[in-house]
């Protein structure tokens, strides 16, 4: 099926070598759980990079977009854990994206996810959502499972804690994700639909990463 919810939370981020460990420990016996607890989360996914940078990725999916700016997910913010609080005080190059699901094509998800960074001009949105309906299109490309894209909000994306009157250039750009069988297949739909910038008009593309997925959470997983 297409990606679930309406709404996406999308963190990347690198962290030092010698903090790895607990920073690893900490996704996989607290954050993820806790996150996907929030009423309205579906389901998280965390990736690692194959090629591209941050080297950590963590897709979050939400009911609707709306969730994301809910008192339940605002109070589990305001409220971090001790671990929580010390491991995110180590991020590098941190990445926060809380954006609308606005197209997903295609069914299931891969072990392999493409992630393209674009940034639009205000006057090319609705021209570039017209172009890249085209290209997300996984029937055409071996190993190719679905194609999303996902539009950040660019107050709600403001990195945590930021102030709220700082400029942030990239806080409404926009991503696509391509899920794929295996990392080859991600680079070559990348590669062959996403390398020629002058056919994204005014957008730009930002970056281009191929990521592994680690391991996934839905909210049945859960015990109740």
């Amino acid at each position: 099926m297409p990606l679930a919810g309406k709404g996406m939370l999308l963190t990347s981020m690198d962290i030092d070598s010698a903090d790895e460990p607990d920073f690893n420990r900490w996704y996989d016996r607290e954050h993820l759980e806790e996150r996907v607890a929030i009423d309205g989360f579906l389901e998280a996914r965390r990736y690692v990079a194959q090629r591209g940078s941050p080297k950590y990725l963590c897709l979050y999916s939400t009911e609707t977009f709306e969730v994301l700016d809910s008192p339940a997910y605002r109070a589990a913010l305001n409220n971090p854990t001790e671990w929580s609080r010390t491991t995110m005080a180590r991020f590098k190059n941190m990445i926060r994206a809380v954006a609308r699901i606005t197209l997903s094509r295609g069914n299931g998800r891969g072990a392999a996810l493409g992630v393209v960074r674009l940034r639009p001009s205000v006057q090319s949105a609705d021209s570039l959502r017209a172009t890249l309906h085209e290209k997300l299109d996984p029937a055409t490309a071996d190993g190719i499972i679905s194609m999303h894209l996902i539009e950040s909000d660019p107050a709600l994306s403001r990195p945590l804690g930021a102030d709220p009157a700082s400029s942030s250039p990239g806080a409404g750009d926009w991503f696509i994700l391509i899920d794929g069988t295996g990392v080859d297949a991600v680079s070559g739909a990348i590669g062959a639909r996403f390398s020629d910038a002058p056919a994204f008009g005014p957008a730009s593309v930002i970056s281009t990463g191929v990521y592994k997925l680690m391991w996934d959470l839905a909210r049945c997983d859960i015990p109740a």
